[in-house]
């Protein structure tokens, strides 16, 4: 687990996992995707631990993935990204996609979210600051969510570049909610996303970390097995609808919406007109994320 990008504590009968990227937003790379599992996997092992609260540092739980390097990913190479598949082949052509590299790059990346889903201890998700794109990956695996009054999520990479990959949009909203933000990409400020069931409570940004772990300290008053045993059951009815199967159709087809001619030309457009720009430009037509009015 790097102790650099994701920080892990226990105390009080809870472990505390941190995005630690402060600086970049605490935006995903392979180091802090793979922190986050490790962080996991200590946790469930951990007598000490009853339940486990993820945030992120410094008022944001993270921005999503680190698009500085899209264009890398468009040309199908993964710079510093765990990446399990290797296989004989002939030589690619110059700007030619292998859709099983990317989708074992992508896989690869949702099996470390779902390391989440799949712990046997709750895991309340602390949503602070923004949740955009991947982090909505992540973080609706968790099993209850906490969101800050002043935080906003939402899948972003809806307009383009993306459609998500755990697919847990369609899972925790219904239909017409689920359709309302994912074909718009739509940011959710806290009262929505209460209001559509998306998170738990709203908690003020100075309040939601203490109001979050004594939430999860409590949990240790209940026996480990039947709260394995209740989270389990629970997951269970959501898998036999089908979740592990839209998962492979997100992840497959998160990979053919970086590689369309509109991707291509997006990341391109980077270098051309700068990063924020790009982004701007995205989002202006909908006036939210980076584009949203000041108060």
């Amino acid at each position: 687990m790097s102790a650099d990008v994701v920080l892990y504590e226990e105390r009080d009968d809870i472990a505390i996992i941190t995005l630690n990227r402060p600086e970049k937003k605490n935006t995903l790379t392979d180091a802090v995707i793979q922190g986050v599992a490790d962080g996991i996997d200590r946790a469930t092992k951990s007598r000490d631990v009853a339940a486990i609260v993820l945030r992120g540092a410094d008022g944001t739980l993270t921005a999503g993935y680190d698009l500085t390097a899209a264009s890398d990913f468009s040309e199908g190479e993964y710079p510093g990204w765990s990446t399990p598949y290797g296989a004989k082949g002939p030589t690619p052509r110059e700007g030619a996609w292998d859709p099983v590299k990317d989708y074992q790059f992508m896989g690869n990346n949702v099996r470390r979210f779902m390391k989440i889903w799949e712990c046997p201890k709750p895991v309340i998700g602390e949503i602070t600051g923004w949740a955009v794109g991947g982090a909505t990956d992540m973080i609706l695996c968790a099993d209850l969510l906490y969101m800050a009054s002043d935080a906003h999520i939402g899948y972003a990479p809806s307009r383009i570049y993306g459609t998500p990959t755990t697919m847990m949009w369609v899972y925790r909203l219904g239909l017409e909610h689920a359709k309302q933000y994912l074909l718009t990409g739509r940011a959710i400020n806290a009262t929505e996303a209460h209001r559509i069931g998306l998170v738990s409570q709203i908690c003020e940004p100075d309040e939601i970390q203490q109001i979050v772990e004594e939430e999860a300290k409590r949990f240790a008053n209940i026996p480990a097995n039947q709260l394995a045993l209740n989270k389990m059951l629970i997951n269970q009815a959501f898998e036999n609808m089908g979740l592990r199967t839209t998962q492979m159709m997100g992840t497959f087809f998160d990979g053919v919406t970086r590689h369309t001619e509109e991707a291509y030309q997006w990341t391109e457009s980077f270098q051309e007109k700068g990063f924020r720009e790009v982004i701007r430009e995205r989002d202006d037509p909908w006036q939210d994320y980076g584009s949203r009015p000041r108060d």
